[in-house]
């Protein structure tokens, strides 16, 4: 039994009740991509531009403190969503910034090697010089990723390696979806500095094992990232029980706004690393000579902060919180099982990942043979479904199951077994357009 109403919950996000494609309901499939957003958001960054647009952080008059007061609170209420302390929660763009700030940390660290026992080097006054040591990264080191990544944990990583002659290594998927880990003492070994991975594939929808993959390469004294894009709209997530060291998800697919990403990291950690970007709001103390940097998470926040973005994403925090976050899996579940259920009775549907939804979260992709994922992502958006076609960022796993793309159906809290029926409906129009035997 679900524990809200999604009917109700419908009754919150306005862009659902408009028409597409002549006139047709709109039956939104492509969460994966981007959520949409309640009022309840909507509301909240108006709010802050109608009485508390001032620049956080900076000036002693009201309308700067309610501005500051604004954003710090959105802080600490990501901060509960997930399990981890204020002072952990660093406020990005994107997950994808988020990502590369953790690899730049390294890449900087490794720059200035020779001075790396002595954090003043890096403008980090204070820092444990044995934490800082464990971002310095070079020739015979490794790290370690998976095929199953989005581009957005996987080129990072890559160009790391470039940059400073490690070696970049990774774990196979299996035919079923999941992470190959039978040859995972092998490929994590005492050179491994970082292991990054994803909590649940955009593609495959595979929950992968993360406290397993986080003791192993504790073990080794390996540092974990961990992508949580696909996980924290969809599950609940506590930063601090998962044991990772560093966790980046965004807000846009989390009924949250655009231009808003978070990077959770172990407060020692964001202690010792050097920042990514530099300018205003990230500094100690500037002098012509040189300059030293604020305490996280400062430190990592140039500039004016994205403060209508955050007080946005604490609304969704806010708001998933009420629905209930196993609440919001229950309903996730049932959505994904009854679109696995009848995609196996098309016999000329192809799906991948797991068949289990204990072992998937909320995204379903496929394949049609002989008919490209663009066409039947076609079918559906004239029939007014809305899906996702294409490599989805993950073009390595896709060459790894020997597809060019696929078809993919993602869903949100707000997400009907009517609107399922609807997406069967549609697909059902493929094999007679495309001379599909069924």
């Amino acid at each position: 039994m679900n524990g809200f109403d999604v009917e109700t919950v419908r009754q919150d996000f306005p862009i659902l009740s408009r028409t597409v494609r002549d006139g047709r309901p709109l039956v939104y499939l492509d969460s994966g991509a981007t959520s949409q957003k309640p009022r309840a958001v909507l509301d909240a960054e108006r709010d802050f531009y109608e009485q508390h647009n001032a620049a956080a952080h900076r000036g002693a008059h009201q309308l700067a403190e309610e501005a500051t007061e604004a954003f710090e609170g959105a802080r600490a209420t990501v901060a509960g969503f997930i399990g981890a302390q204020p002072g952990e929660v660093v406020f990005t763009k994107s997950a994808t910034e988020a990502l590369n700030l953790v690899a730049y940390a390294f890449s900087n660290v490794a720059v200035v090697a020779a001075d790396a026992d002595a954090p003043d080097a890096l403008g980090i006054p204070g820092a444990d010089p044995a934490v800082t040591a464990r971002f310095r990264i070079g020739p015979g080191d490794e790290i370690l990723t998976t095929v199953m990544e989005h581009h957005a944990n996987l080129v990072p990583w890559q160009e790391l390696a470039r940059r400073t002659g490690a070696t970049l290594r990774w774990i196979e998927v299996t035919g079923d979806g999941e992470l190959d880990l039978t040859g995972i003492d092998e490929l994590l070994t005492e050179r491994t500095k970082v292991v990054a991975f994803a909590h649940v594939s955009n593609v495959l929808g595979t929950i992968n094992p993360v406290r397993e993959l986080v003791a192993k390469a504790r073990a080794v004294g390996a540092l974990t990232v961990l992508d949580a894009c696909q996980s924290v709209p969809h599950l609940p997530v506590d930063f601090g029980s998962l044991g990772v060291d560093f966790m980046a998800f965004s807000g846009h697919k989390m009924l949250g706004p655009y231009g808003v990403g978070v990077l959770a990291g172990r407060r020692e950690l964001l202690d010792a690393m050097p920042p990514f970007l530099y300018g205003g709001s990230m500094i100690e103390l500037v002098r012509m000579e040189g300059s030293t940097y604020a305490a996280p998470p400062q430190r990592f926040e140039a500039g004016v902060p994205n403060e209508s973005q955050a007080v946005g994403l604490a609304a969704a925090c806010d708001y998933l919180s009420a629905l209930g976050m196993h609440a919001v899996a229950a309903h996730d579940r049932s959505i994904t099982q009854a679109v696995l259920d009848g995609l196996a009775e098309r016999p000329w549907v192809r799906v991948l990942g797991p068949r289990s939804v204990e072992k998937r979260t909320g995204a379903v992709a496929f394949v049609i043979d002989g008919v490209h994922p663009h066409d039947v992502g076609q079918v559906l958006d004239d029939s007014g479904v809305a899906v996702r076609t294409g490599h989805h960022c993950a073009w390595p796993l896709h060459r790894a199951s020997r597809i060019t793309a696929t078809t993919r159906a993602s869903f949100g809290p707000y997400t009907t077994l009517g609107e399922v029926d609807a997406f069967l409906t549609a697909l059902d129009r493929v094999p007679a357009i495309f001379g599909v035997a069924v």
